[in-house]
C-alpha cells in the first residue's frame, strides 16, 4: 500500500494538477481507493485539491530514502 501511495504522489507530481479518475486509470483502482490514498497524502500535507477534483502537490517535500 505504502509503494501506491508514494507512486500516485510521484504521478500527481509528475502530471499535476490530476483528477481522481485520472489517478484511478493510471493505477487501475477504484476511485474509492484513490481517495483514501489521497486522504493519506493530504493529512501529510504532501497533496492539495487546487479545485474540486483535481490534486496537485504542495511546497512540502518527501524525503528520499
Amino acid at each position: 500500500m505504502l509503494t501506491r501511495i508514494k507512486a500516485v504522489y510521484l504521478f500527481i507530481d509528475q502530471n499535476g494538477p490530476v483528477t481522481t479518475s485520472e489517478i484511478a486509470d493510471e493505477f487501475d483502482i477504484t476511485d474509492r481507493t484513490v481517495q483514501r490514498d489521497l486522504n493519506v497524502l493530504q493529512y501529510n500535507d504532501l497533496v492539495k485539491s487546487t479545485s474540486r477534483g483535481y490534486w496537485d502537490v504542495t511546497e512540502k517535500k518527501v524525503k528520499n530514502r
